[in-house]
């Protein structure tokens, strides 16, 4: 191969996408789940982009901003073994079987809707906490 001196441009590198920005429904969103969370002994609320809310090391919720590139500001919760189903089954436009863990039992919530029902995330978000939380701290709850 005989080399030509001849300088070629390079291909243009496909960009990757960029984060999303903080937009005010992510930042109100996250400032409501984290004051609910308040209420629940030991449960954190840790993350940036994607919040892990877990309590003692066990995950019952995430909150995520475009997952996957989704698009979506949601909350995914865990759940009473097919109360997921029944969830999506009763409002779709509302919930949704989330990827990998659904089998779990997770159901999640979308909170860029515009109509968000925080009284229902805020029992949502206690059932999770008496699923997955020592029981000696789901008792605290009563």
């Amino acid at each position: 191969m005989a080399v030509t001196g001849e300088i070629r441009a390079r291909e243009p590198v496909a960009a990757r996408p960029r984060p999303v920005e903080a937009a005010p429904v992510e930042d109100t969103t996250i400032d409501r789940v984290r004051e609910l969370c308040r209420e629940l002994p030991e449960c954190e609320v840790t993350g940036g982009q994607h919040h892990t809310i877990a309590v003692r090391g066990r995950t019952l919720a995430w909150h995520t901003v475009n997952h996957h590139g989704d698009g979506r500001v949601a909350l995914t919760v865990r759940a009473a073994r097919g109360e997921n189903a029944e969830l999506v089954a009763a409002d779709p436009d509302r919930f949704f079987l989330p990827r990998y863990v659904a089998h779990h039992g997770y159901v999640g919530i979308y909170l860029d809707s515009g109509d968000v029902d925080w009284e229902e995330i805020r029992e949502l978000l206690l059932d999770a906490y008496r699923l997955v939380a020592p029981k000696t701290l789901a008792r605290r709850l009563d």
